[in-house]
């Protein structure tokens, strides 16, 4: 029993990665605009195009101290992938990101990327909220800054935190909130 339901847990995590890889959010048309998975890109439509990323509240219930950071531009198809960023702009929206959450947490804060197969909003977004305890695990990548923030490959997620006045980088997850 629990086998298969372990399968149905993969094919669906599966099947939303599949959704997410073809985001239907196409800004040119309001009836496909109006899915749910596509409310992130309405909230990034309504910023100023000069802008090139936005804070916004995380609207869970279960999640009321954590906000998201969001490029303010996407692709047609609702989408914009870290990599397809400058590593300047990429450089600006994670030190915008860490000086959020050090604001608001202290050094006790943490990022997350969920990957494509966890994520169920098409626009690209990162949550900020506080460092859960005993949460580090495995080797995480080491980095001085913000500018040293990889890019995940493959669709695949990340958790970033402070450590020791650097960053530790937690590569290769789906969901990812800490």
């Amino acid at each position: 029993m629990r086998r298969w339901v372990a399968l149905l847990v993969l094919a669906a995590a599966i099947a939303l990665g599949a959704e997410m890889d073809r985001c239907a959010c196409d800004v040119s048309r309001a009836e496909a605009m109006a899915a749910r998975d596509c409310s992130l890109c309405r909230e990034a439509e309504k910023q100023p195009a000069g802008e090139a990323y936005f804070f916004l509240k995380d609207n869970s219930p279960l999640k009321p101290d954590q906000w998201l950071i969001l490029p303010r531009t996407h692709s047609t198809d609702g989408r914009l992938p870290l990599s397809k960023l400058t590593a300047a702009e990429r450089t600006a929206f994670w030190t915008a990101a860490v000086a959020r959450a050090r604001t608001m947490f202290g050094e006790s804060w943490g990022l997350a990327l969920n990957g494509d197969e966890a994520r169920s909003q098409c626009h690209t977004h990162v949550h900020i909220g506080r460092l859960r305890e005993g949460v580090e695990s495995g080797q995480p990548l080491v980095v001085a800054g913000p500018a040293d923030i990889p890019v995940p490959k493959d669709g695949g997620g990340m958790w970033i935190h402070a450590a020791a006045g650097k960053l530790h980088v937690h590569l290769g997850e789906q969901g990812t909130e800490r």
